[in-house]
């Protein structure tokens, strides 16, 4: 019998203190040995605890876990009271630093794992067998259709062809397609890519290329963070996959 492959899953936190615990459940029913399963988190800038509770969670991950690096690094970006993440004005800044984080933390936990899976804090539900599901498209980028609720629309719209104009609810029915960006919400990603310099741009990157949107947002031309991944990877050569009928599901916040 075949050793499944080696599973490094890695989420960053920020203010999750009310995820935390669901995000540990949904690991701990998994459906994948303990031995081929790594973990590694970030947390920084909180201001709701998410450190300690993370320390809280420790036993319970170690005994999923063959391994768990949990890191704690601010970046010193505090949003104004009562504007929303989400807000245009905050994009820039905000997608910067979660580039940074995310490259800081792949740097840190990488080991000799064959497969990343991004999972987001603050995804509410996805299938235990999650993991075969995706490996079994061989696909080296894969990401399903992150939801809010069956059906709907989706979540994630950094995942996206056509310029920006076609995302995962536009093409549901349609097996397997092809995306020029993709979202992190959850994404698996072939380890020796990240190992051969695919990251998250925490700058405007692919600057004349044809899969960039016209008008990418308020920094500009180019794409960034995990739109960035994206194109990045098709530079290097990389076809990146969206499954619109594999639904997971996120915190509708």
């Amino acid at each position: 019998m075949n050793t499944p492959p080696r599973i490094l899953v890695l989420t960053p936190v920020k203010n999750a203190s009310t995820h935390l615990l669901r995000h540990v459940e949904l690991l701990e029913a998994l459906d994948w040995p303990r031995t081929q399963l790594t973990l590694g988190m970030l947390e920084g800038d909180s201001s709701d605890g998410s450190w300690d509770q993370m320390q809280a969670l420790l036993p319970r991950l170690e005994a999923r876990c063959a391994a768990v690096k949990l890191l704690h690094h601010d970046y010193g970006a505090v949003a104004p009271q009562g504007v929303p993440r989400w807000d245009a004005a905050l994009q820039l800044d905000r997608r910067k630093i979660l580039a940074r984080a995310r490259n800081r933390l792949l740097m840190s936990a990488l080991g000799e794992e064959d497969w990343v899976l991004w999972i987001d804090v603050d995804m509410i539900d996805y299938p235990p067998d999650i993991i075969a599901q995706l490996l079994a498209t061989g696909f080296d980028v894969v990401t399903p259709n992150t939801v809010t609720s069956p059906g709907g629309n989706s979540f994630d719209l950094n995942s996206w062809a056509d310029a920006g104009a076609t995302h995962m609810h536009d093409r549901r029915g349609s097996g397997a397609i092809r995306l020029d960006a993709v979202g992190g919400t959850m994404l698996l990603v072939r380890a020796d890519l990240h190992r051969d310099g695919l990251i998250f741009p925490p700058f405007p990157y692919g600057i004349g290329s044809s899969r960039i949107r016209p008008h990418a947002g308020p920094w500009g031309i180019g794409e960034i963070e995990t739109e960035g991944l994206g194109i990045m990877a098709s530079d290097m050569g990389v076809q990146c996959w969206g499954l619109p009928d594999l639904e997971v599901f996120h915190y509708r916040g």
